[in-house]
């Protein structure tokens, strides 16, 4: 996806509004710790509204997306099935959108924080490995 793209600029745009809301200085380590915790309060009463779900899931995973982007050099884009997602280091794709969803749906064994420390390990294992998405 480039990077000037009016859907790259929607991604941007979201996340922006969402550090915005949540009071977050910047898209880094710390504003990932603070989704986690934010997603978990959330969890239960956005069960009871599930008509809500897709908008908070979307425009969370806009957030945990640009973290990614800011924090360890990545790109949005297309994943492998069609997917926005995230491409780093022309090796690794990650859906934000479905991180998020696994943690509301399963809570920290799922959580963004734990993935999101997980990166520079899986970037050491992806050495070597084919670029899966379209930039």
């Amino acid at each position: 996806m480039p990077e000037n793209s009016s859907e790259v600029n929607a991604l941007q745009a979201a996340a922006e509004q969402v550090r915005q809301q949540l009071g977050l200085a910047a898209f880094n380590a710390e504003a990932v710790q603070e989704l986690d915790h934010f997603i978990e309060v959330q969890r239960v009463e956005l069960a009871q509204q599930a008509n809500e779900r897709e908008g908070v899931v979307s425009a969370l995973g806009c957030f945990l997306g640009q973290c990614l982007v800011s924090a360890y050099h990545a790109e949005w884009a297309a994943g492998p099935d069609g997917s926005t997602g995230i491409g780093l280091a022309n090796r690794l794709f990650f859906n934000p959108f479905y991180l998020v969803n696994q943690q509301f749906d399963r809570g920290t064994v799922a959580s963004v924080a734990a993935f999101f420390q997980s990166v520079p390990q899986r970037l050491v294992g992806a050495a070597g490995a084919r670029k899966r998405w379209i930039s």
